[in-house]
C-alpha cells in the first residue's frame, strides 16, 4: 500500500438480503487529509465505515487502514483509530467521566486526562453528570471526545456534529481542525452540505452505493454547473440555446434576457452564442449544496 495513504478501498461490495447497499465503492485517503463523505441517508455512508473497522465483514473487495487490513489486523487498527458511530450508545448508569474511564480501560491506559478535561470544558460538557441524565447534544460531545482522547492517528466519523447546537458545531469544527494539525488524517460522513464544506479538503459523493465524485469542494462547485444569464441588444429567440449539448434553459425574463444552466464545459454554447447579439454575460456557479442535489435529483436516474 502507498505510505501517503491513510485508507485504500477498492471494488468494496456489501449486501443486506436482497439490497444492495454498497455496490463497488473504490476511494483512497490521504494521510493528514480531512475527507467529507457525503449522501443522503441510505446511500451508503455508515456501511462503508462499519467495513473500515471490520464491525461487519464486506461480501467482496479489499480494505487497507494505515498500512494494514482491518479483517487480519483488527486491534492494531482499532488502536489507532478514533470511531465515532452514528448510532452511540452509551451506559446510562455511568458519568460522562465514567465512560471515559472505560474507554481508557479498554486503550490501555494511555489516556493523558488533562487532555480530556481540556476537552470537555470546550465542550461545555460536565464529566460528573450520569449519561441518562444529559440530553441528546450532550451524549453526542461524549462520543466526540472518547473518539478524540487518544490522539489518534486516524478519525472515522460518522455525523459528528448530529445534535449538536451551531456554537457547538463551529467547536467541533475546530478540533477536528486542531487534530489534522497534529497530524491525524479525519475521514467523516456527513448529510449536511454546509458541514462538508466547511471543513472537507475533500469530497467524496457517494450515491446508491458508488462513488460519483471525487474532489476538493471548491473544484467541484467551479467544475461541474454554471449558470449563466444572458442579455441580448435585441429580441431574439433563444430556444435553440437549450438545445446546446450540456445546457438547459432554466427562465426567460423576457424578450431580451434569459438564464441558462451549462453542465461541464461551455464550449460549444460559447460558439453558439455568436450567433446572438449579447451585450451582457453573467456567470455564476452553484453552490456546494446544489451540486449534491444534481447528483440526487432523480432516483430513478441510472448511476453515473
Amino acid at each position: 500500500m502507498d505510505e501517503t495513504l491513510a485508507i485504500k478501498i477498492e471494488g468494496l461490495k456489501k449486501a443486506y438480503g436482497e439490497v444492495q447497499a454498497l455496490r463497488g465503492v473504490d476511494l483512497e485517503v490521504r494521510r493528514g487529509e480531512i475527507l467529507g463523505f457525503l449522501g443522503p441517508n441510505g446511500a451508503g455512508k455508515t456501511t462503508t465505515i462499519r467495513c473500515l473497522l471490520d464491525l461487519i465483514r464486506p461480501d467482496a473487495g479489499t480494505i487497507r487502514i494505515l498500512g494494514l487490513g482491518p479483517g487480519a489486523d483488527s486491534v492494531a487498527v482499532r488502536r489507532r483509530v478514533g470511531y465515532l458511530p452514528g448510532e452511540l450508545s452509551l451506559e446510562a448508569n455511568l458519568t460522562a467521566e465514567g465512560v471515559f474511564h472505560y474507554m481508557d480501560d479498554l486503550r490501555g491506559r494511555r489516556i493523558e486526562w488533562s487532555h480530556v478535561r481540556r476537552l470537555a470544558e470546550r465542550l461545555e460538557l460536565d464529566l460528573k453528570v450520569p449519561v441518562k441524565n444529559l440530553s441528546r447534544g450532550n451524549k453526542q460531545k461524549v462520543g466526540v471526545i472518547q473518539a478524540l482522547m487518544a490522539r489518534p492517528d486516524l478519525l472515522l466519523l460518522d455525523e459528528p456534529t448530529s445534535g449538536l447546537d451551531p456554537l457547538m458545531q463551529q467547536e467541533v469544527y475546530r478540533l477536528l481542525r486542531e487534530a489534522k494539525a497534529d497530524g491525524a488524517t479525519i475521514f467523516f460522513s456527513s448529510h449536511i452540505i454546509g458541514e462538508v464544506g466547511a471543513i472537507a479538503e475533500r469530497v467524496a459523493i457517494i450515491r446508491q452505493g458508488v462513488i460519483v465524485e471525487e474532489a476538493e469542494p471548491d473544484s467541484l462547485i467551479n467544475m461541474a454547473l454554471r449558470r449563466i444569464r444572458l442579455r441580448f441588444r435585441q429580441p431574439v429567440d433563444a430556444e435553440s440555446l437549450g438545445h446546446v449539448d450540456g445546457v438547459t434553459l432554466l427562465s426567460r425574463e423576457d424578450d431580451t434576457g434569459v438564464t441558462l444552466q451549462a453542465e461541464g464545459e461551455v464550449d460549444a454554447l460559447i460558439k453558439a452564442l455568436a450567433a446572438f447579439p449579447v451585450v451582457d454575460l453573467q456567470t455564476e456557479h452553484p453552490s456546494l449544496e446544489e451540486i449534491f442535489l444534481a447528483y440526487y435529483k432523480s432516483d430513478e436516474t441510472e448511476v453515473r
